[in-house]
C-alpha cells in the first residue's frame, strides 16, 4: 500500500468517525437531549481516536494508529460500562434508540470497528515506507475536507460541553446548560443550603 492510498483510506476513516460525533451533536440540539458524563467521555474518546487517524491522513505512522486503538479502547469501556448501568430489566436507557439500539450501545460497536480498522492497517507496512521523490505531503482535496470537519465538530463538541458542565463537574442527567442557568442577582447572599451552623 502506498502512503498516498493509506491516507487517503485514513481521511475517509476521519468521516466516518466525524458521523457518529455529528449525529449525537444533532440529536442534543433538535432533541434537546443532553449527554450524560459518561457520553461525554465516548465522544472524548471519539475525538482522540479522531486526532490519530486526523494525522495519518496527513501521513502514516505506527504511532498515529496506537493513539486510535488506545482511544478507542477507552472508549469502548466507556461504552460497555454505560450499558451495563442500563442491562438490568426495568432499568430502562438512557436517550432514544436510533435503530434499535441507544447511542452507546452505536458507539461501542463504531470504537471496536476503529480498533480493527486500525489494527489492519498497520499490517500494510508499505505505507510506513517513503515514496520515490517524497516530499512532505500537504493537506488537499478529501484530507483537508475530512480534517476540517472533524475539527469544526470536535470544537462544537467541547464547547457545548463547556456550556453544559461550567468547568466542574458535570450533572448526572443532565437539564440544562449550566453555564447558561441564571446567576444570583448583585448582593443576593449566594444560597448555602439551609445550613446555618457546620456539623
Amino acid at each position: 500500500m502506498t502512503p498516498s492510498l493509506a491516507r487517503t483510506l485514513n481521511a475517509l476513516g476521519l468521516v466516518a468517525i466525524s458521523v457518529p460525533l455529528l449525529f449525537a451533536f444533532t440529536d442534543q440540539f433538535v432533541n434537546h437531549d443532553l449527554p450524560c458524563p459518561l457520553c461525554l467521555l465516548q465522544r472524548a474518546g471519539f475525538v482522540a481516536a479522531g486526532i490519530g487517524i486526523a494525522l495519518n491522513a496527513i501521513e502514516p505512522r505506527p504511532a498515529h494508529y496506537a493513539m486510535a486503538i488506545v482511544s478507542s479502547i477507552v472508549g469502548a469501556a466507556v461504552s460497555l460500562r454505560q450499558i451495563a448501568l442500563h442491562v438490568v430489566p426495568g432499568t430502562g436507557g438512557y436517550g432514544d434508540p436510533f435503530l434499535g439500539m441507544h447511542f452507546y450501545t452505536w458507539a461501542f460497536v463504531v470504537f471496536v470497528l476503529i480498533i480493527l480498522g486500525s489494527a489492519a492497517m498497520l499490517f500494510l507496512e508499505g505505507q510506513f515506507e517513503p515514496e520515490i521523490g517524497y516530499q512532505r505531503p500537504r493537506l488537499a482535496g478529501l484530507g483537508l475536507f475530512a480534517v476540517a470537519l472533524f475539527a469544526l465538530i470536535a470544537l462544537g463538541n467541547a464547547v457545548s460541553t463547556v456550556a453544559e458542565c461550567e468547568l466542574g463537574l458535570c450533572p448526572d442527567n443532565p437539564t440544562t446548560y449550566q453555564l447558561f442557568e441564571g446567576q444570583p442577582a448583585q448582593g443576593t447572599p449566594p444560597d448555602d443550603g439551609g445550613s446555618a451552623t457546620a456539623q
